[in-house]
Protein backbone atom coordinates (compact mmCIF):
# COMPACT_ATOMS: atom_id res chain seq x y z
CA UNK A 1 0.00 0.00 0.00
CA UNK A 2 1.34 3.44 -1.00
CA UNK A 3 1.79 5.81 1.92
CA UNK A 4 0.01 9.11 1.28
CA UNK A 5 2.25 12.12 0.72
CA UNK A 6 2.45 15.31 2.75
CA UNK A 7 0.92 18.65 1.72
CA UNK A 8 2.95 21.73 2.72
CA UNK A 9 1.94 25.28 1.81
CA UNK A 10 3.87 28.54 1.97
CA UNK A 11 2.11 31.79 2.83
CA UNK A 12 2.98 35.44 3.36
CA UNK A 13 2.66 38.84 1.73
CA UNK A 14 4.04 40.01 -1.59
CA UNK A 15 7.83 39.87 -1.93
CA UNK A 16 8.51 37.95 1.28
CA UNK A 17 10.49 35.22 -0.49
CA UNK A 18 8.06 32.30 -0.70
CA UNK A 19 8.92 31.15 -4.21
CA UNK A 20 12.64 31.01 -3.46
CA UNK A 21 12.15 29.09 -0.23
CA UNK A 22 9.72 26.60 -1.79
CA UNK A 23 12.37 25.67 -4.37
CA UNK A 24 15.10 25.35 -1.74
CA UNK A 25 12.94 23.09 0.42
CA UNK A 26 12.05 20.96 -2.61
CA UNK A 27 15.73 20.44 -3.38
CA UNK A 28 16.50 19.47 0.23
CA UNK A 29 13.62 17.01 0.36
CA UNK A 30 14.73 15.44 -2.92
CA UNK A 31 18.23 15.05 -1.53
CA UNK A 32 16.67 13.29 1.48
CA UNK A 33 15.05 10.77 -0.89
CA UNK A 34 11.52 12.23 -0.82
CA UNK A 35 9.53 12.43 -4.07
CA UNK A 36 8.26 16.01 -4.21
CA UNK A 37 6.41 18.26 -6.64
CA UNK A 38 6.22 22.06 -6.73
CA UNK A 39 3.04 23.91 -7.52
CA UNK A 40 1.41 27.31 -6.96
CA UNK A 41 -1.81 29.23 -6.52
CA UNK A 42 -3.62 30.59 -8.27
CA UNK A 43 -2.67 28.03 -10.89
CA UNK A 44 -1.10 24.60 -10.73
CA UNK A 45 -3.37 22.95 -13.32
CA UNK A 46 -4.22 23.95 -16.91
CA UNK A 47 -7.63 25.47 -16.16
CA UNK A 48 -6.37 27.06 -12.96
CA UNK A 49 -3.50 28.70 -14.84
CA UNK A 50 -6.00 30.33 -17.19
CA UNK A 51 -7.83 31.77 -14.19
CA UNK A 52 -4.46 32.92 -12.77
CA UNK A 53 -3.91 35.15 -15.79
CA UNK A 54 -7.14 36.95 -14.99
CA UNK A 55 -6.23 37.47 -11.35
CA UNK A 56 -2.57 38.49 -11.29
CA UNK A 57 -2.44 40.91 -14.23
CA UNK A 58 -4.17 44.17 -15.09
CA UNK A 59 -5.94 46.90 -13.17
CA UNK A 60 -6.16 46.52 -9.41
CA UNK A 61 -9.89 47.32 -9.37
CA UNK A 62 -11.11 45.23 -12.29
CA UNK A 63 -12.97 42.72 -10.04
CA UNK A 64 -15.14 43.07 -6.97
CA UNK A 65 -13.74 41.29 -3.89
CA UNK A 66 -16.44 38.59 -4.12
CA UNK A 67 -15.62 37.93 -7.78
CA UNK A 68 -11.96 37.52 -6.82
CA UNK A 69 -12.88 35.08 -4.05
CA UNK A 70 -14.98 33.02 -6.45
CA UNK A 71 -12.22 32.95 -9.07
CA UNK A 72 -9.59 31.86 -6.55
CA UNK A 73 -11.80 29.05 -5.30
CA UNK A 74 -12.66 27.93 -8.82
CA UNK A 75 -8.94 27.74 -9.63
CA UNK A 76 -8.33 25.88 -6.35
CA UNK A 77 -10.96 23.26 -7.15
CA UNK A 78 -9.19 22.51 -10.44
CA UNK A 79 -5.78 22.53 -8.81
CA UNK A 80 -6.82 20.18 -6.05
CA UNK A 81 -8.50 17.62 -8.30
CA UNK A 82 -6.01 17.68 -11.17
CA UNK A 83 -2.69 18.11 -9.35
CA UNK A 84 -2.60 18.06 -5.55
CA UNK A 85 -4.73 15.04 -4.66
CA UNK A 86 -3.34 12.74 -7.38
CA UNK A 87 0.21 13.56 -6.25
CA UNK A 88 -0.59 12.95 -2.59
CA UNK A 89 -2.37 9.70 -3.38
CA UNK A 90 0.73 8.48 -5.24
CA UNK A 91 2.89 9.14 -2.18
CA UNK A 92 4.49 12.39 -3.31
CA UNK A 93 4.98 15.43 -1.11
CA UNK A 94 3.34 18.56 -2.51
CA UNK A 95 4.88 21.98 -1.87
CA UNK A 96 2.53 24.79 -2.82
CA UNK A 97 3.25 28.52 -3.08
CA UNK A 98 -0.04 29.84 -1.58
CA UNK A 99 -3.34 28.09 -0.87
CA UNK A 100 -6.59 28.90 0.94
CA UNK A 101 -4.98 31.03 3.68
CA UNK A 102 -4.07 33.56 1.01
CA UNK A 103 -7.73 33.88 0.02
CA UNK A 104 -8.65 34.44 3.65
CA UNK A 105 -5.92 37.07 4.01
CA UNK A 106 -6.31 38.85 0.67
CA UNK A 107 -10.02 38.70 -0.04
CA UNK A 108 -11.09 38.52 3.61
CA UNK A 109 -8.90 40.78 5.73
CA UNK A 110 -7.56 42.76 2.78
CA UNK A 111 -10.71 43.27 0.70
CA UNK A 112 -13.49 42.76 3.21
CA UNK A 113 -15.27 39.58 2.13
CA UNK A 114 -17.09 38.02 5.09
CA UNK A 115 -15.07 35.23 6.72
CA UNK A 116 -18.01 32.83 6.98
CA UNK A 117 -18.59 33.27 3.26
CA UNK A 118 -14.95 32.52 2.47
CA UNK A 119 -14.88 29.42 4.64
CA UNK A 120 -18.12 28.26 3.03
CA UNK A 121 -16.63 28.72 -0.43
CA UNK A 122 -13.59 26.74 0.66
CA UNK A 123 -15.76 23.86 1.86
CA UNK A 124 -17.70 23.93 -1.39
CA UNK A 125 -14.61 24.05 -3.63
CA UNK A 126 -12.35 21.63 -1.73
CA UNK A 127 -14.45 19.59 0.68
CA UNK A 128 -12.70 21.49 3.49
CA UNK A 129 -9.27 20.20 2.45
CA UNK A 130 -6.36 21.80 4.32
CA UNK A 131 -2.56 21.30 4.29
CA UNK A 132 -0.66 19.14 6.75
CA UNK A 133 1.68 22.07 7.41
CA UNK A 134 1.59 25.75 6.50
CA UNK A 135 4.75 27.85 6.71
CA UNK A 136 3.99 31.55 7.05
CA UNK A 137 6.95 33.74 6.15
CA UNK A 138 6.81 36.97 8.13
CA UNK A 139 8.86 39.96 7.02
CA UNK A 140 8.65 43.46 5.59
CA UNK A 141 6.80 42.40 2.48
CA UNK A 142 5.84 45.90 1.34
CA UNK A 143 9.42 47.14 1.00
CA UNK A 144 10.40 44.15 -1.10
CA UNK A 145 7.32 44.29 -3.30
CA UNK A 146 7.53 48.00 -4.04
CA UNK A 147 11.27 47.77 -4.76
CA UNK A 148 10.57 45.76 -7.91
CA UNK A 149 10.42 47.09 -11.45
CA UNK A 150 7.86 49.64 -12.63
CA UNK A 151 4.33 48.37 -13.09
CA UNK A 152 3.21 46.78 -16.31
CA UNK A 153 -0.25 45.42 -16.97
CA UNK A 154 1.37 42.41 -18.63
CA UNK A 155 3.29 41.53 -15.46
CA UNK A 156 2.02 39.38 -12.62
CA UNK A 157 2.08 42.29 -10.19
CA UNK A 158 -1.56 43.22 -9.77
CA UNK A 159 -1.67 42.47 -6.04
CA UNK A 160 1.66 44.19 -5.45
CA UNK A 161 0.10 47.42 -6.72
CA UNK A 162 -2.78 47.45 -4.25
CA UNK A 163 -1.21 49.98 -1.89
CA UNK A 164 0.43 50.29 1.50
CA UNK A 165 -2.75 49.94 3.56
CA UNK A 166 -3.61 46.68 1.81
CA UNK A 167 -0.13 45.25 2.37
CA UNK A 168 -0.14 46.22 6.04
CA UNK A 169 -3.44 44.38 6.49
CA UNK A 170 -1.94 41.27 4.89
CA UNK A 171 0.90 40.96 7.34
CA UNK A 172 -1.45 41.28 10.33
CA UNK A 173 -3.92 38.84 8.81
CA UNK A 174 -1.35 36.09 8.22
CA UNK A 175 -0.17 36.37 11.83
CA UNK A 176 -3.80 36.15 12.96
CA UNK A 177 -4.33 33.07 10.80
CA UNK A 178 -1.25 31.47 12.36
CA UNK A 179 -2.46 32.26 15.86
CA UNK A 180 -5.88 30.76 15.15
CA UNK A 181 -4.43 27.60 13.56
CA UNK A 182 -1.31 27.02 15.63
CA UNK A 183 -1.16 23.24 15.08
CA UNK A 184 -1.06 23.60 11.29
CA UNK A 185 0.60 27.00 10.82
CA UNK A 186 4.19 27.85 11.78
CA UNK A 187 5.51 31.39 11.49
CA UNK A 188 9.07 31.68 10.19
CA UNK A 189 10.98 34.97 10.31
CA UNK A 190 11.86 36.01 6.74
CA UNK A 191 14.61 38.43 7.82
CA UNK A 192 18.25 37.70 7.09
CA UNK A 193 19.93 35.78 4.31
CA UNK A 194 18.18 33.28 2.07
CA UNK A 195 20.28 30.55 3.66
CA UNK A 196 19.29 31.57 7.20
CA UNK A 197 15.58 31.53 6.31
CA UNK A 198 15.95 28.15 4.59
CA UNK A 199 17.59 26.74 7.73
CA UNK A 200 14.67 27.94 9.88
CA UNK A 201 12.19 26.33 7.50
CA UNK A 202 14.12 23.03 7.48
CA UNK A 203 13.97 22.93 11.27
CA UNK A 204 10.19 23.41 11.14
CA UNK A 205 9.67 20.68 8.53
CA UNK A 206 11.69 18.30 10.69
CA UNK A 207 12.68 15.64 8.17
Amino acid sequence: MIKKGKFITFEGGEGVGKSTQVKILADKLSEAGIDVILTREPGGAPGAEEIRNLLVKGCTDKFSPMTEALLHNAARAEHLQKTIKPALDSGKWVLCDRYADSTIAYQGHGQGVDMKTLLGLHRLATGDFWPDLTIILDGNELDRATAREEESFDKEDRYERMGENFHNKLRKSFLEIANNNSERCKVVCAAGTIENVAKRIWEVVGV
